[in-house]
């Protein structure tokens, strides 16, 4: 179906249509290119639940140029990953991104007292939300000493992720593992906090030892890397929970 070209990098994927549109279908929303279905890798029809995500897989396929470039493509990726491979393995999905409350960044604080005090300033809101919200409440540790978490609180973190569809768990799977915290991801997805604000208090301990230690050009370009992708999984759940 995609047509290829030799580049001086190997095989690239070309395009092939005209124009991307977006098809209400069986419940949720089909992408066709020159009125085909656009499939999954898997071969799968591409079917994702809401028109605001469907209009932003379409924009990727209508944006590309001559030949495709996959980076481009988040909402693309985050559809062929739910469709076909989280749809057919969510509960170890779940158990993946729940397993990580029980060592949530958010509960490891350091032992100087200035980013102790950071640390405090920033998590411990975080946390209380936890609390509260879902009724989970996480102990804290100093240091890389392991702490073990209330069974009851890890118990209604994980139903929570649990309840999540393919779609909704790819996107927040991305928001947790980016972060290194359950916490931080859910209180996003909640929008209790702002996903810019939400990485900022992940990179509370590298931006620390940056003003210590001085910034390396490769950890500045990863780091840059690694919000984008965080950034867009934050707008994918967004256009998720759209009607």
């Amino acid at each position: 179906m995609i047509r290829a070209t030799g580049s001086p990098g190997g095989w690239a994927p070309r395009r092939f249509w005209t124009h991307a549109a977006v098809q209400p279908q069986g419940g949720g929303f089909a992408i066709l290119l020159d009125g085909r279905p656009l499939r999954t890798p898997g071969r799968a029809l591409l079917l994702v639940p809401t028109e605001a995500f469907a209009e932003a897989v379409a924009a990727e396929w209508n944006a590309q140029g001559e030949v495709l470039d996959p980076r481009s493509m988040p909402a693309t990726r985050l559809a062929n990953t739910a469709i076909d491979r989280v749809a057919h393995h969510h509960d170890a999905v779940v158990e993946t991104v729940a397993a990580y409350g029980g060592t949530d960044l958010l509960c490891y604080r350091a032992e100087r007292p200035s980013l102790v005090a950071r640390q405090r300033e920033g998590w411990d809101p975080v946390l209380a939300w936890a609390a509260r919200r879902f009724g989970a409440e996480l102990r804290l540790a100093e240091g890389v000493m392991p702490v073990s978490q209330p069974a009851a609180s890890l118990g209604r973190l994980r139903a929570r992720v649990a309840a999540m569809d393919p779609f909704a768990l790819s996107a927040f799977h991305d928001l947790v593992t980016l972060t290194g915290s359950l916490i931080l991801a859910l209180a996003v997805a909640e929008g209790h906090l702002a996903p810019e604000e939400g990485w900022r208090l992940s990179r509370l301990d590298e931006e620390f030892q940056a003003e210590e230690w001085g910034r390396v050009e490769e950890a500045i370009e990863m780091a840059g890397l690694r919000e984008r992708a965080y950034l867009d999984a934050a707008r994918l759940w967004t256009l998720l929970r759209q009607a």
